[in-house]
């Protein structure tokens, strides 16, 4: 199924088509399509989430999807650099009828917040943020989860992000400082560490999805 048909299968409604006209007016981020917004409500409820770490919260859009999933009454931990794609994110979250307290959105880098938060104490994590550092997040991630949980990876397709004009599929961002081709390398690398880190990690139940830019997920055993 292609992704026009996904979207006439599963259409984005009102608080999920504003997100994405935020993300437009803001420019520097991209809204995950719906296929892949389902398969993480899919994921968020088959594992009974009440607890979860977002890498990148972006305007919204992918956290109204896990929180759609998860449990009612359940808290989101979204974290992200930009203050502003906060601010319209906890718009997008109230217009979606989600309330205050079930999104915990923290500003600062993900490598310097995440080591801060409990070890075991999450359901699921989900990542869509700089692929060259999806390794680091991938170690930071499992050290989270509960045994049972899962993490995500998006735009997780090597092939995608090698020919992704040096930008990295789905809109993602490239390491700081970088640009061009050797940001779009610095991806493509990081998501081929991050699929063998996840294929070899006894820990680890590792599957590949061939979902828009492609998704790495694990569940930890």
């Amino acid at each position: 199924m292609g992704p026009l048909a996904y979207a006439e299968y599963l259409p984005e409604d009102e608080p999920l088509l504003a997100a994405r006209a935020n993300a437009a007016d803001l420019g520097g981020t991209e809204p995950v399509p719906p296929a892949v917004g389902a398969t993480l409500r899919f994921l968020a409820c088959a594992v009974g989430a009440r607890t979860t770490v977002e890498i990148g919260t972006g305007c919204g859009s992918s956290g109204i999807w896990l929180l759609r999933g998860m449990r009612p009454g359940s808290t989101l931990t979204s974290v992200d650099t930009e203050p502003e794609y906060q601010r319209v994110a906890r718009k997008a979250f109230t217009q979606a009828g989600f309330a205050q307290n079930q999104a915990r959105l923290i500003l600062g880098r993900a490598l310097d917040v995440l080591p801060r938060l409990s070890d075991g104490a999450y359901d699921m994590v989900f990542c869509d943020a700089d692929q060259g550092s999806y390794p680091e997040y991938l170690t930071a991630g499992v050290r989270l989860l509960r045994a049972g949980g899962v993490i995500v990876f998006d735009d997780a397709s090597p092939a995608d992000v090698a020919s992704a004009d040096g930008s990295g599929a789905g809109g993602a961002r490239g390491p700081g400082g970088a640009s061009g081709a050797a940001a779009g390398i610095a991806a493509a690398a990081g998501v081929r560490e991050l699929a063998e880190m996840v294929r070899i990690d006894e820990r680890l139940v590792p599957l590949r999805l061939a979902v828009a830019g492609g998704l790495i997920a694990a569940i930890k055993r």
